[in-house]
């Protein structure tokens, strides 16, 4: 069984981190700073920092910010929000990011996986794609969950990896911010159709929504989380502590 990382996920919008439910009324929670800072110290894999308003607003990510917390953390880092040119991966790069996440931007320009991926390396192009069910079919939704794009989300994943995309993080509307365990069947769709990593996102309410994930599709590489982080429902060290006892290899 793959090494599992656990991911928390800062949600930022004006400079704070934020978080809601299904993607919406969202609420203040810390500095980002401190809390990227707190999560590294904490024995956090990685960290994930999206602007989540930059592209619903039409604007670039906010790079001061950014660069603080990149100084303050020692993990790496995946960062994503208005990333729709070469130029907003070369920013954020130099900003202190280790990986690029694109949504809105490679729905928009589908060639911007490809270019990301030639020019700096499938290694570095995360997908984060924002699913939920229409209709009894998983649909891609852009700009924060907020338009859905008419687009069959597996079928736009698999075209993703094919084009370079290294990494995808699987934000499933339907169980974010509830807190009623991982989206499980929308997840081994996509494991299935992939050979890259998955990361799991949207819905984690309790440490053993982890063990559950892990346990029920064994190749997932990833769980993210943040609401449960933020507010101290689950330590980062018990939560691997718990994996541990359940026959979970982790960092």
């Amino acid at each position: 069984m793959i090494t599992k990382r656990i991911i928390p996920c800062l949600d930022v919008r004006n400079g704070r981190v934020v978080k809601g439910i299904n993607f919406e009324n969202l609420s203040d929670v810390s500095s980002p700073v401190a809390l990227g800072k707190y999560y590294s110290d904490a024995g956090a894999d990685e960290l994930v920092f999206y602007d989540i308003t930059a592209s619903s607003d039409g604007r670039k990510l906010f790079t001061d910010i950014l660069r603080e917390v990149a100084q303050n953390i020692f993990i790496p880092l995946t960062v994503g929000g208005g990333i729709n040119t070469i130029e907003d991966f070369d920013r954020v790069l130099k900003c202190g990011a280790d990986k690029v996440s694109v949504n809105s931007g490679a729905i928009k320009n589908p060639s911007l996986i490809k270019e990301g991926a030639l020019k700096y390396g499938d290694q570095c192009v995360v997908l984060s794609a924002d699913i939920k069910r229409v209709g009894g079919e998983f649909r891609v939704f852009a700009k924060g969950g907020r338009e859905d794009t008419g687009m069959e989300a597996i079928g736009w994943i698999k075209k993703c990896v094919s084009n370079g995309a290294g990494e995808v993080v699987v934000n499933s509307i339907d169980t974010d911010g509830v807190k009623g365990g991982f989206d499980i069947e929308m997840l081994k769709a996509v494991v299935e159709a992939v050979n890259v990593p998955v990361i799991a996102s949207g819905g984690a309410g309790k440490a053993e929504d982890f063990v559950t994930l892990f346990k029920e599709i064994p190749t997932i590489d990833a769980g993210l989380a943040a609401s449960i982080f933020h507010f101290g429902e689950v330590k980062i060290g018990d939560l691997k502590d718990l994996l541990r006892r359940n026959d979970i290899i982790v960092r």
